[in-house]
């Protein structure tokens, strides 16, 4: 059925047949775009002209007018009809009883409708009230009736725009950064907000309103695909739902990207990251112009003035600049100059000659924390020749620099991506552009999080004798992530190649292919592993190889944890990876012994140890542990990292799933949990042993439970007269699963040669309440002992490691260790 006997048929058969046709038009299996809401938009304007016609008799001096979103033609399958009945005011009670001929069928048909009845001076004194109602009547669209009074308002409400430009355009960059403060960052958010996020079609609409002012406009390269590329992920969102929904949640993702024929829901994802990233860059190009122009424009009545009070008419062009003040430019590099708050090309740059002006500007606006000018990006992207390969020293120093800038890098950096430089330079780069990170302890896309590890080791340059090293370092480390299998292996390989081209010499090379494969080796062994086990430690030195390489490797672990998210970097990881460092660096100098003595306790793991030994249970204590205020924060109360659990019990079967299970039924979350046996002193009779266990956890809901509480129920539970299983099904049943998103499932591995006194078994999981005690239990029940511990919960995921052996205090045999591991993973995955 074509769009004209689509409407034939609406017109022919009324509201039903508009229904009708509404259908049709919907569900014929064309995919989501610009023809389809084009063809809805006109069914449903020739559907409410004839309601109009028909409703309105001879009535004269109305009209029906489309605004908003209906008023571009921008129709998805759930929107509302945004409509104005305008009427001049001769006859408000035929105009009120038209009014509701039209809006009742609408109503009928389960249409949402916004919907105002008012006179053009009514009209305009709302639009001046109301910054919203302002920016959908610029979008006004006759549909039927006196279309002169339509164009009258529409001319008066344009008119109105521009001449207030200087005051309703700083309301509306206002409502866009509150609006970006409450919804986020399109681009980066798992479940965005294609309407509302920054740089989502409300960011769009902005952008139109601003050059309808006449004031500045946005720049047009990329950014009606980007905006049409919203709407159509808008559409099939909408007929994926059946709802009118701008969110584009995760258990939607798959089901949309189908119906936009794309491969799955990352590739969904990345193309709605990339059209965000053009509109959220086009806004702050377009804004800066909007503040320079209105700084502009307030300045030039003073300077006028100035010129005429005291003849000054040396800062005046002699000719061809329209009578406006010169600008003043400073070179800040070579055929690079600062002008107008801006950085530009030099007027005798020639970007054609010179491969390494694009580094070499980017590398000034960096250093002086300006933009860097659209028109010179634009520019340098049409005309730079490539750079040889290896690089000039030159180009590697400017990048260093570039890199090295901080916080302006990252600005800088998208003002380069937005026209194709940085791609050019590093053809690897594509890989990871806009590419989404499935884990919520990740807040960036790959990309962006390169740069924000880049912005972090720029403060940790003063800690390495390599800075440069550094910088390149933590912008390769995810390289490899675009590509199957371990990203870090992929990395190693990538970044190997990369270092060439840039210029670094053989053995910078190694550096940092090195640092690449190994830049999660710190915090996952000093998180997973037990420090006190010489083969922890000789592996990681065998690894690193180096002291200028382990002291790159510390400064890149820190940068990438703090830009991957909070979730990822605290007091407590910091020290466990300063402490494995410490010991690393003993061994590569040759002075570390080979069976270091185990840590001695503190005071307090001594008394408590003491006292389990004594009275042959469990004794615990609860104390509140903070995270220090950096030092550049304001001051105030520490950040509360949770509760710090310590518990002493007498070595006995069931200790581990006895103690989850209790804090389990509790609602305590485990943040991160030790388990090692405790060494007493020489003076007291032990025959027996005794486990510590260190935990961290925080309460679900509410307070923490009093420490008797905790005590009673765990005693209980080593007894066997507190059934956990049993308390935690009711809880679950209590609870009906809601739909969302589905979790990968777990893996549990050994970790081959790890440790030469115990079995390592790594368990990583989606966390949830009582994981732990499971855990627990299926190691009890493969009937190994678990002689250390190590867990962590990194956002919602469980990476936990387990030291076992057998009954004697031997490793398991490599079929026991593997057919525990397999067992573990059933039980977890059931």
């Amino acid at each position: 059925m074509t769009g004209t006997d689509v409407r034939d048929e609406a017109e022919d058969s009324g509201p039903s047949g508009y229904a009708a046709a509404r259908l049709r038009l919907l569900g014929e299996g064309a995919r989501p775009g610009p023809p389809r809401r084009g063809a809805l938009a006109e069914l449903t304007d020739d559907w409410l002209a004839g309601l109009f016609g028909a409703a309105a008799g001879g009535l004269g001096g109305v009209s029906l007018v489309a605004v908003g979103g209906y008023g571009r033609g921008e129709l998805s399958p759930r929107s509302d009809l945004d409509l104005v009945l305008l009427h001049d005011g001769s006859d408000p009670g035929a105009v009120a009883a038209l009014a509701d001929r039209l809006w009742y069928p609408v109503w009928d048909l389960g249409i949402a409708l916004d919907h105002s009845v008012r006179t053009p001076a009514e009209a305009r004194r709302t639009a001046g009230e109301d910054l919203k109602v302002h920016l959908g009547l610029l979008d006004a669209r006759h549909l039927a009736g006196d279309l002169g009074l339509t164009a009258g308002l529409r001319t008066a409400v344009l008119t109105e725009w521009r001449n207030q430009a200087p005051k309703r355009l700083p309301e509306l960059r206002e409502l866009c950064a509150e609006r970006a403060e409450r919804q986020g960052e399109l681009r980066y958010l798992l479940e965005p907000d294609l309407k509302e996020a920054r740089g989502g079609l409300r960011d769009a609409t902005a952008l139109r309103a601003v050059a309808a002012s006449w004031l500045a406009d946005a720049p047009r390269e990329g950014l009606a695909d980007a905006r049409r590329r919203l709407l159509d992920v808008r559409d099939a969102l909408h007929l994926s739902t059946g709802r009118a929904t701008d969110r584009l949640a995760l258990q939607e993702q798959d089901q949309v990207a189908a119906a936009l024929g794309l491969l799955d829901a990352d590739a969904l994802l990345r193309q709605v990251y990339e059209a965000a990233r053009v509109i959220a860059y086009a806004s702050d190009v377009t804004w800066r112009e909007v503040g320079r122009v209105l700084r502009a424009r307030a300045v030039r009545p003073r300077l006028r003035k100035l010129a005429k009070d005291r003849g000054d008419f040396l800062r005046r062009a002699v000719a061809g600049d329209g009578g406006k003040p010169v600008t003043e430019r400073s070179p800040l590099a070579e055929g690079v100059v600062e002008q107008d708050g801006e950085v530009v090309l030099a007027r005798a740059a020639r970007p054609e000659r010179d491969p390494v002006l694009p580094l070499r500007a980017a590398a000034a606006a960096a250093q002086a924390g300006l933009p860097l000018s659209p028109h010179a990006v634009r520019r340098m992207a049409a005309t730079a020749r490539p750079l040889p390969a290896p690089w000039p020293a030159e180009a590697r120093e400017q990048l260093v620099t570039l890199l090295g800038s901080g916080r302006p890098t990252v600005d800088v950096w998208e003002a380069l991506e937005a026209d194709g430089l940085i791609t050019r330079l590093l053809p690897d780069w594509e890989r990871v552009r806009c590419r989404p990170q499935r884990n919520a302890v990740h807040v960036w896309t790959v990309d962006r999080h390169l740069i924000e590890t880049a912005v972090r080791a720029c403060e940790l340059t003063r800690r390495v004798s390599r800075p440069d090293l550094l910088l390149v370092a933590a912008l390769l480390h995810d390289i490899g992530k675009g590509w199957p299998g371990d990203h870090s292996v992929a990395g190693e390989i990538i970044a190997r190649d990369v270092a060439a081209r840039i210029g670094f010499d053989r053995a910078d090379v190694a550096a940092l292919s090195t640092l690449v494969r190994h830049h999660l080796l710190l915090v996952e062994t000093a998180t997973r592993r037990d420090l006190d086990d010489p083969a922890t430690v000789r592996s990681v030195a065998e690894a690193v190889g180096t002291q200028s390489i382990l002291e790159l490797l510390h400064a890149l672990t820190e940068a990438d944890a703090l830009a991957t998210g909070p979730a990822a970097w605290s007091s407590w990881r910091a020290s466990l990876v300063a402490d494995l460092v410490r010991r690393v660096r003993a061994v590569l100098a040759g002075d570390a012994p080979d069976e270091p003595e185990p840590a001695a306790p503190t005071a307090e793991q001594e008394r408590l140890g003491i006292e389990a030994f004594r009275t042959g249970g469990p004794v615990l204590a609860l104390r509140a542990q903070t995270e220090p205020v950096p030092d550049e924060e304001p001051p105030g109360d520490p950040e509360p990292l949770g509760v710090e659990l310590l518990i002493a019990v007498p070595d006995q079967p069931g200790v581990l799933p006895a103690v989850a299970g209790v804090l389990a039924v509790h609602r305590l979350t485990v943040r991160t949990a030790e388990l090692r046996a405790l060494r007493l002193p020489a003076d007291v009779d032990d025959a027996g042993s005794v486990l510590l266990l260190n935990w961290r956890v925080a309460a679900e809901y509410g307070s923490l439970p009093q420490a008797a509480r905790l005590r009673a129920d765990l005693v209980r539970a080593l007894d066997g007269t507190l059934d956990i299983a049993g308390r935690l099904a009711e809880r679950d049943a209590a609870y009906p699963r809601r739909r969302g998103w589905t979790a990968p499932p777990p893996r549990v591995t050994v970790a081959p040669a790890a440790s030469h006194h115990a079995t390592v078994i790594e368990v990583r999981a989606q966390d949830a309440p009582g994981l732990l005690y499971r855990i627990g239990m299926a190691l009890e029940k493969a009937g190994v002992r678990v002689r250390s511990m190590h867990v962590s919960t990194l956002g919602s995921n469980a990476v936990d490691a387990f030291y076992v052996t057998t009954g004697t205090g031997a490793p398991l045999p490599g079929e026991d260790a593997t057919s525990t591991a397999g067992a573990l993973e059933e039980t977890l995955r059931g």
